[in-house]
């Protein structure tokens, strides 16, 4: 079946993800089909479309006759039962429910059952094995990784990433459909946590360590890596963000899938406040209270202090960019174009380290391996490499 202008898309899951993926299809001019197992989530997820678009025609930014018509085009069927139907004529189905392994090898089970042999079927899986879903499947070689980033309508990039078991000749049609509805796309390996999840598990990880040791408080770390470093978000509001609970469960399966590398555990900080429901600000509490009126903490300012915050975290972010490069996770241009596009980073993090010199970087990660004795704080050997050479990541 052809992934063409024409093709039929279908969309298996309605929460935040799977309505905004069914949003960037239907704006490309594809019929969407959109299933979810609750009828209020889908109920909710045409609501909250309908009432973007709105706000999108209010704001002069699209037109009322090409809201409407993006809106015609997404057809939202209730599947209480797992009726998976209504995905019979699809070119390509993409999955965006619960990250949890068995969950979605029963669903691509029950996919496989109704659409077409020569549909393609895509998970939005942000950390979990492609090729593990993929060995549900009958035909492995139809599924692929299509990892877009939230809010999937405005954030460019999306992660292909083939499973082992996934045919060539599916990438290449899957890539070409992706580009045209706009998307940069990147091609990552199937290994943990992909490009951007494994990369950026220290922009939240050291930040907490800095904040468990008492270095700074939150609002303090924020601000240095907002101000001084040229983030959008400190990692504290952005762990509020995207939901504590969501956050933590990334990093504790990374961990576990790169079998309990020190280097990836989890902050039992985070871990409380995920039991204690404080997941950000979708419950009005996280690291930050969202409830009115409350001031926000102010930070101390001090900028010697703040730099030394920022040195180590991006040390610790640099120190796995080369080692994704390393283990040939992504090569170089799609590692930093992933981190810029993805979570929208200030500079490339492989040229972030050309500008500082690996033999800098190298020098914080080892100060600290000798303060904490601690496996964590291990140099890539790429790093090393590049630091005892002299030479760059990029010529």
């Amino acid at each position: 079946m052809s992934l063409g202008p024409d093709a039929t898309i279908g969309v298996l899951g309605a929460g935040a993800m799977g309505s905004g993926i069914a949003q960037v299809a239907a704006a490309a001019g594809h019929q969407v089909l959109v299933t979810d197992a609750s009828a209020e989530a889908l109920e909710q997820a045409r609501g909250r479309l309908g009432m973007l678009l709105e706000r999108e025609v209010q704001k002069g930014r699209l037109a009322a006759d090409a809201a409407r018509g993006l809106s015609e085009r997404i057809t939202w069927a209730p599947g209480s039962a797992g009726e998976y139907g209504i995905f019979k004529h699809c070119a390509l189905v993409i999955e965006a429910i619960l990250e949890d392994l068995p969950t979605k090898q029963t669903a691509f089970r029950r996919l496989e059952a109704e659409v077409g042999e020569d549909c393609v079927l895509g998970t939005n899986t942000s950390s979990l094995a492609v090729t593990a879903i993929a060995g549900a499947c009958r035909l492995p070689g139809r599924v692929c990784g299509v990892h877009f980033f939230n809010p999937a309508p405005l954030l460019p990039l999306v992660e292909l990433i083939p499973g082992l078991t996934s045919a060539p000749s599916v990438l290449g049609p899957l890539r070409e459909l992706l580009e045209r509805w706009g998307k940069v796309v990147v091609l990552a390996t199937d290994t943990p946590g992909f490009i951007v999840n494994r990369i950026a598990r220290p922009f939240y990880g050291e930040a907490l360590r800095i904040y468990e040791e008492g270095i700074a408080d939150k609002a303090t770390i924020d601000w240095a890596m907002r101000e001084l470093g040229g983030f959008r978000m400190g990692p504290f509001e952005l762990m509020d963000l995207i939901g504590n609970d969501v956050n933590y469960a990334v990093s504790r399966s990374i961990f576990e899938a790169l079998h309990y590398d020190p280097r990836y555990r989890p902050s039992l900080t985070q871990q409380r406040m995920v039991e204690a429901g404080w997941l950000g600000r979708k419950t009005g509490r996280g690291h930050y209270d969202y409830a009115e009126p409350t001031a926000r903490p102010v930070p101390s300012g001090d900028r010697a202090s703040g730099q030394a915050m920022l040195d180590r975290i991006l040390a610790m972010l640099i120190n796995e960019a080369a080692d994704a490069l390393f283990w040939r996770v992504a090569g170089r241009e799609a590692i930093d174009l992933a981190m810029t596009k993805g979570v929208a980073y200030p500079n490339g993090l492989l040229q972030w380290a050309d500008e500082l010199g690996a033999g800098t970087v190298l020098g914080r990660l080892e100060l600290l391996q000798q303060e904490y004795g601690e496996d964590r704080y291990r140099a890539s050997p790429l790093l090393r490499r590049l630091a005892r050479s002299g030479g760059r990541f990029y010529p």
